[in-house]
């Protein structure tokens, strides 16, 4: 059974560090929540080591920017790590061998400014080698994409999806994510490679960065936060008013983290709190 805490202060001694998710506990994708900033800028005065844990498209700076626009002091991270940032290394290292692809992005330009660096272009899909899904104009309907993803099916090509989120909270509800339109080309029998959260590669390289295994992960989703780092070996803390707030807006609290789980296919949580605070 998962221990509920009201803040993050109350645990922070028993970790190495504590690693945060974006959206959904930071913020909401336009404004951070309330208490969040106050919350870690107490646990860093206090000596307590912060790192953030993103799955997102775009590389590490410019999450790290993004941010410190909303108001986090840049200075009370020790490490931003993004699946867009994985993704980018693994092309600079030659383990990916595609140089032409076709970008699935959320506003034009996004892919070329992620792939400053590397020796790759960007192309229409009949010239393409390999599919690069970074992110989803806003606000996107899954349906819209099938006839895409048959295309790409019928040519065989490869997603690299840098994103495995199924949905985003935004400040108006919740919004279809690149996972989801990765997980339906899988479905369909189409090849597709995720970078990020739950997968474990990328929870081993923030480890290796932070030179800590003893590490407590930090977000709202039980699909990709919770079960990637139960997977590594990590306690793990469910935000509720994230990705479930609806859910957890009904009913009783334990029943609902129950279903959940079940649905899920995960372990519960070490903690849950209501927000970050």
């Amino acid at each position: 059974m998962s221990q509920q805490i009201d803040t993050l202060a109350e645990i922070a001694a028993n970790y190495d560090a504590i690693v945060l998710d974006q959206w959904g506990v930071l913020h909401d994708g336009s404004a951070p929540y309330d208490q969040a900033v106050n919350a870690l800028n107490g646990l860093h005065a206090s000596g307590v080591r912060l790192a953030v844990l993103s799955n997102s498209g775009k590389r590490s700076a410019l999450n790290a920017l993004r941010i410190e626009d909303m108001g986090f002091p840049p200075d009370i991270f020790s490490d931003v790590m993004t699946s867009g940032e994985a993704l980018w290394q693994d092309i600079a290292k030659g383990f990916i061998s595609a140089r032409s692809f076709y970008a699935i992005e959320r506003s034009a330009g996004d892919a070329k400014a992620w792939a400053v660096g590397l020796d790759i272009e960007f192309c229409d899909l009949s010239d393409a080698e390999a599919v690069l899904l970074m992110g989803l104009p806003d606000y996107s309907l899954l349906e819209t994409w099938r006839p895409l993803l048959f295309d790409m099916l019928e040519r065989g090509l490869t997603i690299y999806c840098s994103n495995p989120d199924r949905q985003s909270p935004r400040s108006d509800g919740l919004v279809v994510s690149p996972g989801a339109v990765g997980f339906a080309y899988a479905d369909l029998g189409g090849s597709v490679r995720f970078y990020g959260k739950p997968h474990r590669p990328v929870f081993q390289a923030l480890e290796k960065a932070l030179g800590s295994n003893q590490l407590l992960m930090v977000g709202d989703s039980l699909e990709h936060d919770i079960a990637g780092a139960q997977d590594s070996g990590w306690d793990s803390v469910l935000v509720l008013g994230g990705l479930y707030a609806a859910d957890f807006a009904r009913g009783n609290h334990e029943q609902t983290l129950a279903r959940l789980v079940a649905e899920k296919g995960c372990n519960s949580p070490t903690y849950t709190i209501e927000a970050l605070q």
